[in-house]
Formats: C-alpha cells, structure tokens, sequence
C-alpha cells in the first residue's frame, strides 16, 4: 500500500512524454567520383529519433526537467552513431524556474546549431537544401556532450543563452573545453539570434604523450527570419576562425582530386532563403555562399528547392533538390539531415511521421 500510495503522489506531481519522429525516403546523388547513388535511407528531413522528456513540479514556480533522446535509422532499424551511445542526441537533466531561467546538465545542442535549425534555414536544417552542407555544423558545432546550458526567461521578447562544456581531460582545465552564447529576439513576426561558439582543441599532455596546443575554432553567426504571411524570408551570416571552425562535412575526398580538400580556417557564409505557403505545404528554396578567406579559395555556391506537404498536423510528405557549386578545388557535398552526401547534386523524396 505504501509503494501504491507513492506511485500515486509521483504521478500527480510530474508529467512524462514519449515523443519521436520517423522519416525515411529515397535519395538520389550524383556527381561523386565513385559514381551516382540511390539508396532509401533515413532522417532526410529530421533525424528519426525516440525520446523521453519530463518535468516534475517542485513549488514556488520551480521544476525539475529532463530529457532523453535517441537517434535511429528508419531504413534498417539500427542506432544511428558509430559508438553505439543510447541517446546520443541528447541527454541531460535540470531546474527551471519562471523567474530565474533554466539550468541544464548534459549532452546538448550548441547555441550556433540551435540558430542555424530553428531560424536561420528555412529547411530546418533538413532535405537536400540543409545549411549544413555549407555552414560549419560538423561535430561538437552541432551538439556537444558534459555541458552545463542557462537560459534566460523570456523579458519583452529578450533573451540569452550560455552554454560550458568541461574539456575533461586530466591535468588541464582547458583543454578540450568549449562555451557558447547567444542573444535572442522573438516576438510577432520576427525572429532573430546573434550567437557565438568556442571550441578549444588543446590536447593535455598525458605519461607518453606531450601536451599538444591548437589553435581554438571560432564560429559568430547572425541569423533572423520574418513572417510576411504571403512569404516568410530568412537571412543569416556566420564567420568561422581557427582550426575545426568549419570542417567539411565528407572529409573523405568525394571527387578524388589529387589534392584533398582542406578545411577553411577562416571563412564566411551567407544564405537568403524563404518559405512560401502553397495551399496544404509549403515551398522552401535558399542560396548559399560559402566564402573561403584563406589561400586556397575554395569558395561554393548552393541553389536549393523543395516542398514539404502536410498530409495532416503530424504527417508530411516532401521533395527536394540541391546542386552545389564548388571552386578552386573545394569539396562540399549535398547531404541532408542526417548524412553528408557524396556528390555536388541531390534528389530527395519522401515522407515523415511525427508522434
């Protein structure tokens, strides 16, 4: 009686939701120096994932939240990373308060990913058309593990974000280390985000090997949309410094040059886009500029174009395409939500479920 009685008070008091997204669809690259590929994959527009996430009244305005999610593949049913991890997407636990903000602790997404999927691309950072394949979201630019996130409440449409993440490595309080903030406006029709990223890529010395220090990766982006009703535009600028500031997303050489392409370590981006609503969808389109600062110029373009129609609130189906211009021996690829994509053009069609 006494556990009964405890299961009742517990479930009066917090409030768990399972939530997920399963979207798969057939992709089709071409460009790539081993040849064309079609193949049905999975998170094309949004990874697919399943997710636990939950929050639990303290009083006086405070409560205890948490969240947990993971990533799969929809095509094969498998996790969808390398290390195996359960919730490699995200993975934290905190407080919030209405008067103080909210404190988090965990693997979570940075500031310069959060600007970049939320406000800046009107492809949500999905399809053929993703800010990824041009704006630099590889690794711990996207989400970042053992980090500690504060958010401001919401003043007037104002409001602010911090995130640290301990390096962890023996015997140096910095290396590895990274930080993030980020400066927000939402009210009515505008949206808008001013945020900053940076990533120390110092390795700390340990029996055998000698400490080895880098140079850090800096990201600044400015990213802002606004709802005109008949067409909603979005615009956003970003400038990336140092080493791992911007990496190529298919590090892997994909059009075989006999020089491989090298990772910019200082550059910029620009991209316009919109969304227009079109009787039960919507169209989304974007051009992207990447502009590479250093000798090597390896600068790129992106035109992309897709719709996404609305079968219901919670079920799409959608079609994309994107080509990719690269210069001076550049390497960019169009991927997707989910990969990185192996040629300078990209076919997607497909459909999504969110529950």
């Amino acid at each position: 009686m006494i556990i009964g009685g405890f299961a009742a008070q517990a479930q009066a008091q917090s409030n768990v939701t399972i939530y997920g997204l399963v979207d798969a669809g057939i992709v089709s690259e071409r460009g790539g120096a081993a040849g064309n590929l079609t193949k049905v994959t999975s998170g094309i527009g949004g990874q697919s994932r399943l997710g636990f996430r939950g929050t639990e009244d303290l009083g006086n305005g405070l409560s205890a939240i948490f969240q947990l999610e993971n990533g799969f593949r929809a095509d094969d049913g498998s996790l969808d990373n390398s290390n195996s991890a359960l919730f490699n997407r995200q993975a934290y636990v905190g407080l919030k308060s209405k008067d103080a903000g909210q404190l988090t602790i965990g693997r979570q997404y940075t500031m310069l990913y959060n600007a970049q999927s939320q406000v800046a691309d009107p492809f949500g950072a999905g399809y053929a058309g993703t800010i990824k394949n041009l704006f630099p979201s590889v690794g711990a630019n996207t989400r970042v593990s053992n980090a500690l996130v504060y958010s401001t409440p919401v003043m007037e449409g104002f409001s602010a974000d911090a995130l640290y993440a301990l390096g962890e490595q023996q015997g140096s309080a910095t290396a590895g280390r990274q930080f993030g903030l980020g400066l927000n406006y939402s009210q009515g029709p505008l949206n808008a985000r001013l945020v900053y990223n940076n990533k120390n890529n110092d390795t700390a010395a340990t029996l055998t090997t000698p400490a080895k220090p880098q140079d850090t990766g800096r990201n600044t982006m400015f990213a802002a949309n606004y709802d005109f009703q008949v067409i909603k535009a979005y615009f956003a600028y970003g400038a990336d410094k140092g080493i791992k500031s911007a990496e190529i997303p298919n590090g892997n050489n994909p059009y075989n040059y006999t020089v491989a392409p090298k990772a910019s370590t200082d550059s910029n981006e620009f991209l316009i886009g919109a969304q227009i609503p079109v009787g039960s969808g919507t169209i989304m389109t974007s051009y992207i500029r990447k502009n590479d600062k250093t000798a090597a110029n390896q600068d790129a373009d992106q035109w992309a174009l897709g719709y996404l129609y609305s079968l219901s609130k919670r079920t799409g189906a959608y079609i994309a395409y994107a080509k990719i211009k690269n210069k001076n021996g550049a390497g960019y690829t169009v991927g997707n939500n989910n990969e990185s994509g192996s040629g300078d053009k990209a076919f997607n069609l497909g459909i999504r479920h969110a529950f």
